[in-house]
């Protein structure tokens, strides 16, 4: 890295010289690098392309732009900050990286982190806010961030086009890593892969994709597990965009569609799909080239692939994730006047047993049909795979957790994406108190920040590695409880033994 005066950091890439900003505390970022030629034209439906090299000083001041997506409805829009950046050149990535400025970073040998982020592989993308990396670089981590394909773009199957696009982005992004960290202090040989969420799905499918092998030695795994959806799902997803485009349900078709009116067919076929449920609607897929398994089956099963073996995990889920989903729409209220109808389809959906629906409302005294209904779809769908997954490792160890601290907004609990703000130590950013409202505990996400970064520095988060029983470690735990409103005991303690 040299300096080029006023805090204007240089680095050289493979592709050029990018010119970053020096923060306050020394640290330098460098926003909207291009890992990967526009996906325009006919790029749209392709495998990503590397990027064109550039003459002189690219600067590197600003987030780059974003995919294209669906904004967040309210009252979603409300809650979670989802910038929308406008321009072809969606394929880019942010650096944060604690090397001081003229300071020599080339062989600084730093552990990196690499975040992917969530979004129901539909929405998000890495200039939100509370995904600002300063903190990891202050406490002397190079941090990635990252955008990739989303929605029909990234994960609609076509005959004419590769499958799961968004992950080849994201092996692209990790590539770009590999080839050119070095150069802002980072060792490619101590990579930490992070998500939440759809991130947490796309790592699962990282661990097991062939192509990935080789590019992070870590990987964490917040509130998503691995995942498949069947290929006969998208493939209906598409043609029913087909039918409303009246073009035909191939990419070639798809992209001689302006872009506002393809979003808007999504928009259209998505709005009864859910997470809670289980019916995204647009997904991984198995895939001969990109996703040859099931990617929860090749790591549980009864041999996991030779290139995760050795990946050490830490993995968890907050203690309440259904709130985020039903809470502000006012389904807790809803299920809650349907009684006993409620638990009784959440129990055929989960597929739990009645132990399990006991050992709940011997937890959670007081709870109503909502709470229960919730925390056994939220077992099903993030808690029950990622024990699973845990449990089947057998050379590398697996750590888990639970966020367990509830959100100053009403209703809200422990929820699903509440703890982001907590790990990236950005409970200072406006757009973290729309979820965690006012007065969000310092203290706690100075312990789960720290956590992280000794996992990516060492391999070791700070406590015992998960042996297949026995309980997580709470973020939040029992020395708040009293805090807590009725109901808002941790869910997944009460069924840890009633799992199927």
């Amino acid at each position: 890295m040299s300096a080029a005066g006023g805090g204007r950091p240089r680095v050289t890439t493979r592709y050029g010289v990018v010119e970053g900003r020096t923060g306050a505390d020394g640290t330098a970022a460098f926003r909207g690098i291009p890992y990967a030629a526009p996906p325009v034209g006919a790029l749209r439906f392709a495998a990503p392309a590397p990027p064109a090299a550039w003459d002189g000083v690219r600067d590197a001041g600003t987030y780059g732009p974003t995919a294209p997506k669906v904004p967040y409805a309210e009252p979603f829009a409300s809650l979670l900050s989802d910038p929308q950046i406008p321009g072809d050149d969606c394929l880019n990535l942010n650096v944060w990286t604690p090397a001081p400025v003229g300071g020599e970073t080339s062989g600084a040998g730093l552990p990196v982190m690499v975040w992917i982020h969530g979004g129901a592989l539909t929405r998000g993308s890495s200039a939100v806010p509370v995904y600002d990396g300063s903190a990891f670089a202050r406490d002397g981590v190079v941090l990635v961030s990252f955008n990739y394909r989303l929605g029909v773009l990234g994960y609609g199957l076509f005959p004419d086009a590769p499958a799961n696009r968004g992950l080849l982005d994201q092996i692209a992004a990790l590539a770009w890593v590999r080839d050119n960290i070095g150069a802002f202090g980072g060792d490619p040989a101590r990579v930490t892969v992070f998500g939440e969420s759809a991130g947490a799905i796309s790592i699962g499918a990282l661990l097991a994709a062939p192509r990935a092998a080789g590019l992070f030695a870590r990987a964490v795994l917040q509130s998503g597990a691995p995942e498949v959806l069947p290929r006969d799902r998208v493939r209906t997803t598409v043609r029913r965009m087909a039918s409303l485009l009246t073009v035909e349900a191939t990419a070639e078709a798809f992209g001689a569609v302006g872009l506002p009116a393809l979003l808007a067919a999504q928009a259209a076929v998505l709005r009864r799909s859910g997470p809670l449920l289980g019916t995204a609607a647009f997904g991984l897929v198995t895939d001969p080239d990109t996703l040859p398994y099931d990617p929860l089956d090749a790591l549980a099963g009864p041999g996991a692939p030779e290139a995760s073996a050795d990946v050490p995990l830490l993995l968890g889920w907050t203690a309440q994730e259904h709130r985020l989903w039903l809470a502000p729409t006012g389904s807790m209220r809803l299920l809650d006047r349907l009684g006993p109808l409620t638990v009784a389809l959440a129990r055929l959906r989960s597929g739990k047993g009645r132990d399990a629906v006991r050992a709940l409302r011997a937890g959670l005294p007081g709870a109503g049909p909502a709470e229960i209904a919730g925390s056994l779809l939220a077992d099903r769908l993030l808690r029950d795979p990622l024990r699973r997954l845990a449990g089947a490792r057998r050379t590398a160890p697996s750590f888990v957790y639970e966020f367990a601290w509830p959100s100053g907004i009403p209703g809200l609990g422990a929820c699903h994406a509440l703890e982001l703000g907590f790990v990236f130590d950005t409970l200072g950013v406006p757009e973290t108190a729309w979820l965690a409202g006012p007065d969000a505990p310092q203290a706690l996400a100075g312990e789960m920040h720290a956590a992280w970064v000794a996992f990516a520095v060492t391999g070791d988060p700070g406590w015992e590695p998960w042996k297949g029983d026995g309980p997580p470690k709470v973020f939040g735990g029992p020395e708040r409880e009293q805090g807590r409103g009725e109901g808002e005991v941790s869910a997944s303690s009460a069924t840890r033994r009633a799992l199927p």
